[in-house]
């Protein structure tokens, strides 16, 4: 009885653990920061894993692992200094011989780091990952002490400090890696969760293919006093409807999207629980410019313009998007840029003709690819309808699940048109990657003039300058297409009242230990 009156009083009730539940909206594809491509996997290794420096709720760079750095007067060299008291989660310190040894595994070719490219800056870094260069002691990464990390860059680079909160510019640990395979190579099996180390807020606990990630609250964080959920369960469900569902019965507090149908609705009669913040990405069509017709740019071009984009964000997305005639998204970091195509159906038409397909007579079968989504299967359906109708073109549809959709795009690059996005809070990177032979060209597209112009923007004293030569890049790929921008994001979801502290980011990386649950 006295025990019985005790918990009546609360003097003996625990408080019931924060556990934030939060969609992903795929399954991962991995969690080896060098190895993953997408967003889903990027928002989990926030949570596991720790890099120099983060992007705070207003997008300002601040310390994370580095609490404080210094750069030299002509940029070229960075100095970081690490936090003597940040560890691994199973419980050794984290070092600057560990970013030497990560950025090294990123950088050998026979480890496939899938963003490797973003390393080039560094001086010497693309010859070693070229195999140009043998000795890694002559690349830019230099561990001066256990806690001083030196960066030496072969330009100013100006962007590259928003680089290094990229989840492939944090460390990795190798003594765990070469425990369990070779470091560089797939089939690697230290990323299961029982062999999982991070630097991170939140350790691995759970994951198993098809079902929920878990990660819970890291012992060995040196921030840890900070963290407030106790765990975190990602959930891969693909569906906006699912997750829709999940959210009303109370199985999510955050979903990664609202079905198209029902943001009206979430909008008159629940306006608390739905958000719709900016997003810097690009939603677009990707031309495979190694695949009939979409070798010949005037075909390129005559699917593009034949795109009715306000008619798309006003009927069917209704998030509030803005339709995209160029592919940096207006106002990102300070850039805005001054070319931009004008949609055009008689000028699509035209532009068909010309190529040897009038009224779309004589095209080979065209398949549009799109990943595993209602809203994605919608967008396609309406741009199918308009591309019937402004060209008398038949295009089927072909949907894939995540991961065998990024082998199909960036791998074995089979498919003619695919839906595809990129989201960065840095106009860099929504550029880079259309250089020749970078790995996230999916479009395989070649310009002379635009890899010429790339390298005088990497060498730019200043980001106006930079500024400059991204206004030219922009015009080239108006005139080439190897893309079809469609609108630039927003990111509605839907969010729980129970949640504090979340604000969705540019790149929609916030850190997870900011987060917190209301009783």
């Amino acid at each position: 009885m006295l025990l019985l009156g005790c918990l009546a009083t609360g003097s003996l009730i625990a408080a019931a653990p924060k556990i934030l539940h939060v969609s992903l909206g795929v399954e991962p594809q991995d969690l080896d920061a060098h190895l993953i491509s997408g967003i889903p996997e990027a928002r989990v290794l926030r949570a596991l894993n720790e890099g120099l420096v983060q992007v705070d709720r207003d997008m300002k760079i601040v310390p994370a692992l580095a609490q404080a750095w210094d750069v030299s007067p002509d940029r070229l060299t960075y100095t970081f200094h690490l936090r003597p008291e940040a560890k691994w989660s199973h419980g050794r310190a984290v070092t600057a011989h560990d970013f030497v040894r990560s950025y090294r595994r990123s950088l050998t070719a026979a480890t496939a780091a899938h963003y490797a490219e973003n390393f080039y800056p560094i001086a010497g870094a693309e010859d070693f990952h070229r195999g140009k260069l043998t000795d890694f002691g002559q690349v830019g990464v230099r561990a001066r002490d256990d806690h001083t990390l030196e960066l030496r860059f072969r330009a100013p680079s100006t962007y590259m400090l928003y680089y290094l909160t990229k989840t492939e510019f944090g460390p990795v640990p190798l003594d765990v890696i070469e425990k369990h395979g070779p470091a560089a190579g797939p089939g690697n099996r230290w990323t299961r969760p029982e062999n999982f180390v991070g630097n991170g807020p939140f350790v691995l606990k759970s994951w198993r293919n098809g079902h929920k990630l878990v990660a819970v609250r890291s012992p060995t964080y040196w921030d840890r006093a900070r963290v407030k959920l106790d765990e975190i369960h990602f959930h891969p469900v693909d569906n906006p409807n699912v997750e829709e569902r999940m959210f009303r019965t109370g199985q999510l507090h955050i979903t990664q999207a609202v079905p198209l149908a029902k943001i009206g609705t979430y909008r008159r009669d629940l306006p608390a629980a739905l958000r719709i913040d900016p997003y810097g990405g690009l939603y677009y069509f990707l031309f495979n410019v190694k695949r009939a017709p979409f070798t010949e740019v005037r075909v390129r071009r005559a699917f593009s313009l034949a795109i009715e984009r306000e008619l798309l964000v006003q009927q069917v997305t209704l998030g509030g998007e803005t339709p995209a005639f160029h592919a940096v998204p207006a106002g990102l970091q300070g850039y805005t840029g001054r070319h931009a195509f004008k949609a055009d159906v008689a000028t699509a038409q035209r532009l068909l003709a010309e190529a040897g397909f009038p009224g779309g007579k004589g095209l080979p079968p065209i398949e549009l690819l799109y990943n595993t989504s209602e809203n994605h299967r919608a967008i396609a359906e309406a741009i199918q309808q308009m591309w019937r109708r402004n060209l008398g073109v038949e295009v089927t549809l072909a949907n894939q699940e995540w991961k065998v959709y990024l082998d199909a795009i960036n791998k074995t690059h089979a498919f003619q048109v695919a839906r595809a996005g990129w989201v960065t809070a840095e106009p860099h990177d929504h550029l880079e990657r259309w250089s020749t032979g970078h790995n996230s060209n999916y479009a395989q597209w070649s310009n002379a003039d635009y890899d010429r112009l790339l390298r005088e923007a990497i060498a730019a004293p200043n980001t106006t300058a930079r500024y400059e030569v991204y206004q030219q890049m922009e015009k080239i790929l108006n005139e080439e297409m190897p893309i079809a921008p469609i609108y630039f994001y927003t990111l509605p979801r839907l969010i729980s009242p129970k949640v504090s502290g979340f604000r969705t980011l540019l790149d929609d990386m916030f850190p997870w230990q900011e987060v917190d649950l209301k009783p």
